[in-house]
């Protein structure tokens, strides 16, 4: 059978764009800066925050040298703590969980953005510069007061946030 070369040069060029999506599609699954709710974490019970150590006080705490750990966590239709305050320059985890349904975790004008699953902690690191206020958003469908869900990432200087830690400071 005899093949035109037009009908080959098509042939090729669509098995080259369906290997160009394969591997785009690869790529986009695991890809450097991607990554999942890790599956060797143990999940949590989402209806007994209150006795996890790390979620039954949400709050900001300092674990190094500029560097703070954020547990927050995502109900309908509020995140607790809210505002949560960080100081500038610093390095802030967000370990962030769900007591009811799947939220999402958006910190405005940023890149950090992540789904909160209830039973699984998500974490997001962020570099914080000088002071500033963020909105915080759910962008992922939770409920009829979707739309009202949000809250503040407040970045203040370093004075202000011991003066918020010590309970100066009750916005």
């Amino acid at each position: 059978m005899h093949i035109h070369a037009y009908e080959k040069l098509w042939l090729a060029a669509s098995i080259l764009l369906i290997l160009l999506l394969i591997g785009s599609v690869t790529y986009g699954a695991v890809g450097p800066g991607i990554a999942m709710v890790a599956a060797d974490e143990d999940p949590i019970d989402s209806g007994g925050l209150d006795e996890d150590e790390r979620f039954s006080e949400p709050r900001v705490e300092q674990v190094g040298e500029n560097e703070y750990e954020a547990y927050v966590v995502a109900y309908q239709f509020g995140f607790e703590p809210n505002p949560i305050v960080v100081p500038e320059n610093s390095r802030v985890t967000f370990y962030v969980t769900s007591r009811d349904v799947i939220h999402g975790f958006e910190v405005v004008g940023t890149n950090a953005n992540t789904m909160v699953v209830p039973g699984e902690v998500s974490d997001i690191t962020v570099e914080t510069d000088e002071p500033q206020e963020y909105g915080l958003l759910c962008n992922e469908y939770c409920g009829a007061g979707h739309h009202v869900m949000e809250g503040k990432v407040h970045v203040v200087s370093q004075a202000e946030f011991e003066e918020h830690q010590s309970g100066g400071d009750d916005e």
